[in-house]
C-alpha cells in the first residue's frame, strides 16, 4: 500500500518497551467524537479533528457491555489517526450473533462511505478492519466472512460464537491478530482463541497476555461487573493500545516502525505467528 499524505507515522522506536511506552500514549490528533445513531444504528464514533484516506476500524463490544467500556482504545486509535465506530446494539442476555455482525458491517460501511467532520475527513475503504472483545472478538470474524475488501482483524479474548466463530475463521484470509488473556476464566483460550487461531484460513498473530484476565481490557464501572470474574486492569489496557495500534498500523498502512510489536518479543506476552 502507498502512505497517503494523512497517514500518521510513528516516532522511531528503539526496542518493545519503548514501543510500549510511545504507542500506548495518545497520538498527535485531537480527536472528535460522533454518533452513530444518525445512521440508523445506537453507537459511537471517535475520528482524528482531520485527513482524508484515513484507515478505519468497527469494534464489537462482548457480551452486555455498553460501547462505552472501550472509549479509551477507540479515542486512542482516533488520535493516532484511525476513524473508529463501535454499534451498541444487541446488548441483551440473548444477542443475534449474526445481527450484531450484520450492524457491525454497517458501522463500518459509514466509516467509508460518508464524509465525516464537515467534509474534513475521509475514509480509505481498502484500509479498513473489523475487531471486537469476548464475544465481539468472534462477532468481528463473522462479519469479516461477508466483508471481502476488510484489510485485518483483531480480536480480544475471543469467545465462540453462533454461528461459529470458528467456522468464520477458516474463511478468512485477511491477517488477523488474536489478543488473549491468560488467566481468562470466562472464554479460557484453550477452548475459545486458541482453535479459533489454529483453524485462521489466513496470517496469524496469537499473543497472550499472560496474567490479563477478560474483563481486564474493559474501562469504567458496569451492572454486569457483579456477574462476571475480574475487574478493568489499567496496566492491561495500556499495553493492549499499544499492540492494537502497532498492528493496525502495519497491516493498514504497511508501517515498519512497529514491527518490534508485531513480531518481536514483548514482556509479559508470549507469540505464536503463522
Amino acid at each position: 500500500m502507498i502512505r497517503t499524505s494523512s497517514a500518521t507515522r510513528p516516532p522511531e522506536v528503539r526496542n518493545a518497551k519503548d514501543a510500549i511506552a510511545r504507542l500506548s500514549r495518545p497520538g498527535p490528533h485531537a480527536v472528535l467524537r460522533g454518533d452513530l445513531g444518525i445512521m440508523g444504528i445506537p453507537g459511537i464514533v471517535f475520528a482524528p479533528e482531520e485527513g482524508l484516506g484515513l484507515p478505519a476500524l468497527a469494534f464489537a463490544h462482548d457480551w452486555l457491555q455498553p460501547a462505552q467500556r472501550y472509549a479509551d482504545l477507540l479515542r486512542h486509535l482516533a488520535s493516532w489517526g484511525f476513524v473508529t465506530a463501535a454499534p451498541d446494539s444487541h446488548r441483551s442476555g440473548l444477542p443475534s450473533h449474526a445481527g450484531f455482525a450484520a450492524d457491525l458491517r454497517t458501522a463500518l460501511e459509514v466509516c467509508a462511505g460518508v464524509r465525516l467532520g464537515d467534509g474534513r475527513i475521509s475514509v480509505d475503504a481498502r484500509r479498513t478492519a473489523l475487531a471486537g472483545h469476548g464475544i465481539g472478538g468472534g462477532v468481528a470474524l463473522l462479519a469479516a466472512v461477508n466483508a471481502p475488501r476488510v484489510a485485518a482483524v483483531v480480536t480480544i479474548a475471543a469467545a465462540q460464537t453462533r454461528p461459529s466463530a470458528l467456522d468464520a475463521a477458516r474463511s478468512i484470509t485477511a491477517p488477523t491478530l488474536h489478543l488473549a488473556a491468560g488467566k481468562d476464566t470466562i472464554a479460557p483460550p484453550a477452548g475459545h482463541v486458541e482453535p479459533i487461531a489454529a483453524a485462521a484460513g489466513g496470517p496469524v498473530w496469537l499473543r497472550t497476555l499472560v496474567k490479563a484476565k477478560h474483563t481486564g481490557f474493559l474501562e469504567g464501572v458496569h451492572w454486569s461487573d457483579f456477574v462476571l470474574s475480574g475487574s478493568p486492569d489499567t496496566k492491561t489496557r495500556r499495553v493492549t493500545r499499544a499492540l492494537v495500534t502497532a498492528f493496525l498500523m502495519h497491516q493498514l498502512l504497511d508501517e515498519d516502525r512497529v514491527d518490534v510489536l508485531v513480531n518481536g518479543k514483548v514482556r509479559g506476552t508470549t507469540l505464536t505467528h503463522r
